[in-house]
């Protein structure tokens, strides 16, 4: 994979490692919370001619024309934001956070003009047809893709409205990664990247989900109104430390995104409800809308190494497997300093459950 620029995430990016390493309990004695949340708090069409940011009642994703330089290759974006400190409390720190489970749906607003691909395409299908690594799309249409999002130029999760700018002077919004708000995902040692222009870049990118429909056989044309929904794999370790964090902070962002084949000025892509559409409004259609299931997990005691509310024999036994000189960090050297020995095991036994 060619090497590619880094750019500051959604929220400050904490290695996976570490967060990891603070949350390895086998059992959870904590709270479950399962919900919807029905419609995002901004949902914005990222495309460098959007005259109307934050109130166009539809938005569309497609690429740009393959082997052109301007603009990115992932041109058209749609970025959701959901507020969920309503439903989960958040600011207990990250590491209290597991995510079972999160899935985005959006609705169709255009009806029998995209066929549906519920598979990834590799990037040699974007590039120039001349280029003698092009290979074409073996199947009906283009997936659609969820990712994170990133933030330059100032901007972060706490700052980009819906109506923020595209980009900022004296960036031109016909460039290629000058975006203020983008799709983010992470490369092979887990560091976040910009994937807007990844076929330019000659890499397929790690995508968070990729969209599908119940009941529809895979190069069939999308139905208007038709639910797509992104089942987010929060088991990759890189992705599940970032929405802990976005958990944290009481707000969750989204990137949908395709490479859908274009020409210029025209060209047939899918396009979705906003929540300022008037379908929506009026309850006829929906907006995008989140289901999250999320443990929170308890705040253990400092010598209940395995959280699972009690210190005893698992735990004495873990102590004693650290036993002796142990540099920071060392989760059993309870007292910090250096060394796992007959202090710690003593502050262990006074935390004893009986």
């Amino acid at each position: 994979m060619n090497s590619t620029p880094r750019y500051a995430t959604t929220l400050p990016f904490v290695s996976t490692a570490l967060l990891v390493a603070a949350i390895s309990p086998t059992t959870h004695a904590g709270e479950t919370r399962s919900g919807l949340i029905p419609a995002p708090a901004l949902d914005r069409w990222m495309y460098p001619f959007n005259s109307t940011p934050g109130t166009k009642p539809t938005i569309s994703t497609f690429g740009s024309t393959p082997g052109a330089p301007e603009f990115d290759s992932r041109d058209g974006q749609m970025l959701v934001s959901f507020d969920v400190d309503e439903q989960i409390p958040s600011g207990l720190g990250a590491s209290r956070y597991q995510i079972q489970s999160l899935r985005v749906t959006v609705q169709f607003a255009n009806d029998q003009v995209v066929a549906y691909d519920p598979t990834i395409d590799p990037w040699q299908c974007f590039i120039d047809p001349a280029d003698p690594e092009w290979i074409a799309d073996s199947d009906a249409g283009q997936p659609i893709e969820l990712f994170g999002v990133g933030y330059r130029n100032g901007f972060s999760a706490v700052t980009f409205a819906e109506n923020s700018p595209f980009t900022v002077p004296p960036n031109s919004p016909l460039a290629p990664g000058v975006r203020n708000a983008f799709a983010m995902s992470f490369d092979a040692g887990g560091a976040p990247i910009d994937i807007s222009n990844h076929p330019r870049e000659r890499f397929d990118p790690q995508a968070w989900a990729v969209g599908e429909i119940d009941g529809l056989e895979p190069g069939s044309l999308i139905p208007i109104d038709s639910l797509m929904h992104f089942d987010i794999d929060v088991s990759d370790p890189a992705i599940q430390a970032h929405l802990r964090l976005g958990v944290d902070a009481g707000r969750l962002d989204f990137a949908i995104s395709s490479l859908t084949f274009v020409v210029q000025q025209g060209g047939n892509f899918p396009t979705f409800y906003s929540k300022e559409n008037a379908f929506v409004v009026l309850g006829f259609a929906s907006a995008a809308s989140l289901d999250y299931t999320v443990d929170i997990l308890p705040l253990c005691d400092a010598a209940d190494f395995n959280c699972d509310g009690a210190v005893d024999g698992d735990d004495l036994g873990t102590l004693l497997g650290f036993w002796g000189p142990c540099p920071a960090p060392c989760a059993a050297d309870l007292n910090e300093d250096g060394a796992v020995d007959g202090d710690d095991l003593g502050s262990l036994l006074g935390a004893w459950t009986n």
